[in-house]
């Protein structure tokens, strides 16, 4: 598994700036003139995904990163929400095909917050905010620990392997020499 040292590292980050970069350019098509808030509510959305990401991210804590990283897919359910409604609205019809290109991707950075927090959920660890020598030691110890026991498994597997062509080869032998 990948470690990120800086939110801008993240895919689920860039993919979503990039969103937002992409939104900022989108809203400014003639048929979001006289809708309101509409442009300004799907920029200020959009762009809240990229920075809640980045905000939990410095946080320092697992609890306060998914914290942000739920803030931030809700804020993508705004967007999809959105663009929902501009479906809708027949003075959208000739942007429908980036209306369906922007919820595809939007879904997508939904669907990678999601899986980040699901993971995070699973995790032993606390964040580096909870982190001292005592703790990295255990997490170093416990890493070393599980990679030791895939090496054993994988050695087991391979002697096994050998044994048994070992056995077939004998069985064949002696069928020959029969």
């Amino acid at each position: 598994m990948a470690t990120y040292k800086r939110f801008e590292d993240l895919p689920v980050w860039r993919k979503s700036a990039d969103l937002a970069a992409r939104m900022f350019d989108w809203t400014t098509n003639p048929q979001f003139k006289g809708k309101g808030d509409l442009a300004n509510q799907l920029q200020r959305a959009t762009l809240s995904v990229s920075n809640n990401i980045a905000e939990g991210f410095e946080r320092g804590s697992t609890n306060e990163l998914i914290q942000f990283l739920y803030i931030a897919r809700g804020s993508a359910g705004e967007v999809r929400s959105m663009l929902c409604v501009i479906e809708r609205m027949w003075q959208f019809e000739e942007l429908g095909s980036d209306v369906c290109e922007i919820k595809k991707d939007i879904e997508s950075v939904s669907r990678q917050i999601r899986a980040w927090t699901d993971s995070l959920q699973n995790s032993e660890i606390k964040g580096q905010r909870h982190l001292n020598d005592a703790s990295k030691q255990d997490y170093e110890r416990s890493k070393r620990r599980s990679q030791f026991l895939d090496q054993q498994a994988k050695f087991r597997a391979e002697f096994e392997a050998k044994l048994n062509r070992e056995a077939e080869q004998r069985e064949d032998s002696g069928k020959n020499e029969a």
